[in-house]
């Protein structure tokens, strides 16, 4: 069995232990389905994420906020297209600028009134063993409206339903039902003001960080990895039950987080290696020898011992937008512990991190950068299958710049470090990568993408080129390919075996 790691999972690529790491989510207005992109560089965003993500009853992650990294550090085209149209705001709701980096709400004018998206998306896995990998039906509705003496409530969910499982045995039972239908509970809180503090109560996205589609700085989302990086960020991430507290004044902002109830990553199902059919299209198996066993993930039990908490606050200075923040949780991303011979466990360790972004506009670019340092992360060691805990610093910077009305690019270098290497993991002490997003609308609604995400390492690479036509109002076509290349120790190369086409229609109402 090729070892399958979750290398830049570490970090740059993979912000939390295994994550992705893409800006670039797709699909939907994100990675692959930017919305409308802007016609100059944007400046960028005095907070994490422009109000009308919070509020844009759909747009489940802010504006700017930024998708993950399978170890931190590969872009979001969604958002690297023009954040406030992160999937095109949904309802066409042109958002207010938020104070230093805040995620304010913005209050709808349809107050009460439900909203939605119909999708249905079909994949099938090219690259042998060829078989159809999704169709899948998704329906998400939302409603959201004022109280009485102030205050704001939202109300939202979303069923998924993949009928690839009914026509196909190319998959293991744990796997179909998994992954065959799911109800979600997405954004549902409540918003009052008290103490001089905004409040938000329930289930929400809280999402941190500067750079285009990036996880790095993003410590507090949990995301649905079955699919890697290549569906839309906000279809991947996944809400907290949280209570937040936001604190503005002049130019500064402050955030309190505390989540008693937290999510974490799903991952999906992993193959039975003794028994006929396919584990997971994209589990993230740990580089451990020989033939493995994998038990049913152990998630933390309910306590105030297994509680997340943090603070973040930030000031926008002279065109500096600065922040710093604090956070310690039970890690979303789950490390593999041994727990017998050959035979693993997921779970998840408790961990702290302190990190840091900066965005400025520079004239014909905005550049933006952020470092997080983790304490407490774990990866498997090569030669025994036992983890080790490893400090890392994962460090980004982008660029961002328009070099005529219809053409967006955007790059970026990305960087994880672990600062008491152990030689026998399989990472190296310093994990470096690239990306490059490139889109420009075509005539007749059309708008053609290209992404491209590159180890420096071990010369793994990730290629996901895309067309959307938007045929109709509120209607959108999408077509494209994911293509993944290079050694399968490397954080795309493992699934060199996954090569994909897809075709997305969406409509939102």
């Amino acid at each position: 069995m090729k070892l399958r790691l979750s290398m830049m999972a570490l970090a740059l690529l993979s912000q939390a232990g295994q994550g992705l790491a893409a800006e670039a989510p797709a699909s939907k207005e994100a990675l692959f389905d930017l919305g409308p992109e802007p016609e100059a560089a944007a400046a960028p965003k005095p907070g994490p994420a422009l109000p009308a993500s919070r509020e844009a009853l759909f747009a489940d992650e802010p504006a700017d906020a930024k998708p993950g990294a399978p170890t931190q550090g590969v872009p979001d085209a969604r958002q690297a297209d023009a954040l406030p149209a992160s999937r095109e705001a949904l309802f066409e709701e042109a958002p207010a600028l938020p104070k230093a980096g805040a995620q304010a709400a913005v209050p709808r004018q349809d107050t009460g009134q439900v909203r939605g998206t119909l999708q249905m998306e079909a994949a099938r896995t090219y690259a042998s063993p060829a078989h159809w990998s999704k169709a899948l039906g998704r329906l998400e509705l939302g409603t959201q409206g004022k109280l009485q003496g102030g205050g704001a409530w939202k109300v939202s969910g979303r069923v998924d339903y993949n009928a690839v499982f009914e026509r196909s045995d190319f998959y293991q039972p744990q796997v179909e039902d998994d992954q065959r239908a799911e109800f979600h509970v997405r954004e549902t809180y409540l918003d009052f003001s008290a103490g001089g503090w905004e409040w938000r109560l329930g289930r929400q996205h809280i999402v941190w960080g500067e750079l285009v589609g990036m996880f790095l700085a993003d410590v507090v989302s949990a995301k649905d990895m079955r699919e890697f990086i290549l569906p839309d960020f906000q279809v991947m991430r996944i809400p907290q039950w949280a209570a937040r507290a936001e604190y503005f004044a002049d130019d500064y902002y402050a955030e309190l987080v505390w989540i008693p109830f937290p999510s974490y990553d799903e991952i999906g199902r992993p193959a039975n290696f003794a028994a006929p059919g396919s584990g997971a299209d994209f589990y993230p198996y740990p580089p451990v020898p020989g033939v493995p066993v994998f038990l049913k993930e152990d998630k933390p039990a309910t306590g105030l011992d297994h509680t997340n908490f943090g603070a973040r606050v930030s000031r926008l200075k002279d065109g500096w937008d600065v922040s710093g923040f604090y956070y310690t949780s039970m890690n979303s991303s789950a490390s593999y512990h041994r727990v017998a011979l050959n035979t693993y466990q997921p779970r998840h360790d408790r961990i702290w991190q302190l990190g840091g972004s900066v965005a400025k506009d520079l004239g014909p670019m905005v550049m933006k950068a952020e470092a997080v340092y983790t304490q407490g992360r774990r990866l498997n060691l090569t030669t025994t299958g036992e983890d080790v805990k490893q400090p890392m610093l994962d460090w980004a910077v982008g660029l961002d710049f328009n070099p005529d009305g219809d053409t967006r690019v955007n790059t970026q270098f990305f960087q994880s470090l672990i600062l008491d290497h152990n030689p026998n993991v399989l990472p190296d002490r310093a994990e470096s990568g690239v990306s490059l997003y490139v889109s420009r609308a075509l005539p007749n609604k059309w708008r053609a993408e290209l992404l491209l995400m590159h180890s420096l390492n071990r010369s793994d690479w990730l290629v996901r080129p895309k067309a959307s036509w938007g045929f109709r109002p509120n209607w959108k076509l999408t077509l494209g390919v994911d293509v993944f290349g290079g050694p399968d120790t490397g954080f795309f190369g493992q699934y060199d075996h996954r090569d994909r086409a897809y075709a997305e229609v969406r409509y939102d109402f």
